[in-house]
């Protein structure tokens, strides 16, 4: 087994920008006297903290902004995406394909709701999971295709959607596609459509770190499957009266910031959006360093500013930027995401000899630096220069040759 790639430059003590945001968006003082309502009006004994009220407006404002007919608050967007499989009934043998280049979450998803999981290669600009490489791994056993619009760039699901109805499972017919948006909260896919009205189901996270948040956790399932939207409803409230479930409600607090978050989402979406044209514009000239695709209309978020350094630099020259960066600049960045079966034992040994050379390949030469839509434009000059500045070092002593 390859050695766990570095998520995190060796030298992080004196780091003046992080290797990440610890929050992806930010708040202004409308969340704030929204949290102020809710704890005013919940302090009343007979009110409490019940949170219907809030989540159900949630949901269904959240539901109008994707154009999907359902939408379905969790706790999280990890556990909305293991009761989205849970519905799945998944059975020994029942296979899930997803993209090798990936957070481990969703893989340990498929894992622990019984499924196979099914690894493919990436798209190699968008590292978005790959159709052409998904209908080489499909079989009749194939019960799910899992897709990630990976760090904010939307992927196109019409592929997907076409591979689904030629190849149908013999009893549950054709796969369903199940999106995961955890990081595309907002954006728009190439047909179109705002994230979350493709597919079976789409799960958002509103995780710290995500375009959105609320409180720092929690999620949402959108779908038009009312048979699908029923069920989770129940599965988050431990089963309703005769069927399995456990507690995984939002709170009121968080709806009721995620109201208000809701209505700031497309700002804060823009505002990265251009942070990030902005930094591509800035690093155009730095011949090693490939840079992520510019797409406009709302198709690439840029959750993160992916880089991809020259192949004779993968792995070692690679993790030696990362840490140029943050040794003598102080510019955190992180490689997000890994290939999950080689820093994840429990994939690797679900997987057993499953391999993706491109995925690892592609793996080893991703680098994300810290880039967030507040930072001032000094930071984000300085983190250019010391961008352009870290990557002639190293070519130096690597050479720039593919």
């Amino acid at each position: 087994m390859p050695t766990n790639p570095a998520t995190v430059p060796r030298t992080a003590a004196n780091l003046r920008w992080p290797v990440e945001p610890a929050q992806g968006g930010w708040y202004t003082e409308d969340e704030h006297e929204a949290v102020r309502r809710v704890l005013a009006e919940s302090d009343d004994w007979r009110t409490g903290w019940r949170p219907a009220s809030y989540t159900g407006t949630f949901e269904d404002a959240f539901a109008a902004y994707t154009a999907a007919a359902h939408a379905v608050t969790f706790n999280s967007g990890g556990t909305a995406l293991e009761m989205v499989l849970h519905h799945l009934r998944l059975t020994p043998g029942d296979e899930v394909i997803s993209c090798a280049i990936n957070f481990v979450g969703p893989h340990l998803a498929v894992i622990g709701q019984g499924g196979s999981l099914i690894l493919a290669e990436p798209d190699p600009l968008t590292l978005n999971l790959d159709p052409v490489d998904t209908e080489r791994v499909l079989t009749t056993r194939t019960r799910a295709i899992l897709i990630t619009h990976w760090n904010g760039a939307a992927a196109d699901l019409r592929p997907f959607l076409t591979l689904a109805e030629r190849h149908p499972h013999p009893v549950h017919g054709p796969p369903r596609i199940i999106v995961d948006a955890a990081r595309c909260c907002g954006g728009r896919t190439p047909s179109g459509q705002v994230v979350g009205a493709e597919g079976w189901a789409t799960v958002f996270s509103f995780e710290s770190k995500k375009l959105m948040t609320t409180f720092g956790q929690g999620g949402m399932v959108t779908t038009d499957d009312q048979a699908l939207a029923d069920r989770l409803r129940t599965l988050r409230t431990y089963g309703g009266r005769d069927r399995w479930g456990v507690n995984q409600m939002m709170t009121k607090a968080q709806a009721a910031v995620g109201l208000v978050q809701l209505t700031r989402l497309d700002g804060m979406n823009a505002a990265r959006i251009d942070r990030a044209h902005r930094r591509t514009q800035r690093l155009t000239h730095v011949a090693e360093l490939a840079l992520p695709p510019t797409w406009h209309d709302r198709q690439h978020l840029y959750y993160r500013h992916n880089l991809l350094v020259p192949a004779s630099w993968a792995g070692d020259g690679r993790d030696q930027l990362m840490n140029v960066l943050a040794e003598r600049y102080g510019v955190g960045s992180i490689v997000s995401d890994p290939v999950t079966y080689l820093g994840h034992r429990l994939i690797r040994r679900h997987t057993n000899d499953q391999r993706c050379p491109r995925a690892e390949h592609l793996a080893s030469r991703l680098l994300c630096p810290c880039l967030h839509p507040r930072m001032v434009p000094g930071d984000e000059a300085a983190i250019c220069d010391a961008i352009q500045q870290a990557t002639e070092h190293i070519a130096r002593t690597h050479g720039t040759t593919e």
